[in-house]
């Protein structure tokens, strides 16, 4: 089963558990003359576009925020969870959101593990060559947890 795991937001971390395993960020900032619209139909696009060069996904897990710093994070989230799963629906992929809180503890033992602490586990685990930002970071720390919860292998380089 391949699975694109999101750490949604402005830059939208993402990892799948190809063999290697892939990851990066979607930068979804609008530009100064653009509609704040915009994030929304560039992160469909991208969505398209790594569905392709992934070879297809079989699940999206997306990571699920209870607690925002202002409102119009909140407003931002919300707009990119409901593209998310408005894609989904649309390929016919099951889509699950997964709390910070479980997906902190599968990487660190703490589920109220600060950030930083995330980036290390994933950068030490998996041994990489680069240390990840924090969004690319969360997004490998909930596929971690989606691999492991549904029972599938995925390898890393």
């Amino acid at each position: 089963m391949k699975i694109l795991a999101i750490d949604p937001g402005t830059k939208c971390g993402w990892a799948c558990n190809t063999d290697p395993m892939q990851y990066g960020t979607l930068n979804l900032a609008t530009k100064r003359e653009e509609g704040g619209g915009m994030r929304y139909v560039r992160l469909r696009k991208k969505l398209t576009e790594l569905n392709v060069n992934l070879g297809g996904v079989d699940m999206v897990v997306y990571e699920e925020v209870r607690r925002h710093l202002g409102t119009d994070a909140a407003h931002v989230y919300g707009g990119i969870t409901a593209v998310i799963q408005m894609w989904c629906e649309g390929y016919e992929i099951p889509y699950l959101s997964v709390p910070v809180g479980k997906i902190k503890k599968h990487a660190t033992g703490k589920g109220n593990a600060p950030k930083s602490d995330v980036v290390d586990a994933v950068w030490l685990d998996h041994k990489l060559f680069n240390r990840p930002t924090e969004d690319e970071a969360d997004a490998i720390a909930l596929l971690d947890w989606a691999v492991a919860s549904y029972g599938e292998v995925a390898t890393y380089e």
